[in-house]
């Protein structure tokens, strides 16, 4: 059995881990420097090793990109499903602040809503309540 953590690398994993926990809830669990390890070189002291945060209540990790730039991509899309709708529509509204609606917060075919999000750090969101039951 395994257990599944959303990693995130990030050009700048504190702004970006503070605008998720402002826009979902949460905190800052830990955050650890490169300037906290044996011998790390001058110009990366600052940059975030790792990051631990629960924001939605959900648990992510964060990293600074410094061995390669990070590139925003359409594969990966996290989705966060809410037992209500205002707590869909207060995260929906946070997590596009500078970013872009993707898909309107609005009915589905399914029976729930369901919109998505690109935030302004380029990370994929989908944003959903839960459908009827079966």
């Amino acid at each position: 059995m395994a257990k599944h953590t959303t990693y995130i690398m990030s050009e700048n994993a504190r702004a970006q881990a503070e605008f998720y926990v402002q826009a979902l809830g949460g905190e800052i669990l830990s955050i650890m420097t490169h300037g906290q390890l044996p011998g790390a070189k001058e110009e990366l002291k600052d940059k975030v090793v790792n990051l631990a945060l629960i924001a939605g209540g959900v648990h992510f990790l964060m990293s600074d990109s410094v061995f390669e730039p990070v590139v925003r991509g359409n594969a990966i899309n996290l989705s966060l499903e809410f037992e209500t709708e205002s707590e869909a529509r207060e995260a929906f509204d946070k997590l596009a602040i500078g970013g872009k609606v993707k898909c309107p917060l609005e009915p589905a075919f399914w029976g729930a809503l369901f919109g998505q999000i690109e935030d302004k750090y380029g990370v994929m969101w989908m944003i959903t309540t839960a459908g009827p039951t079966a």
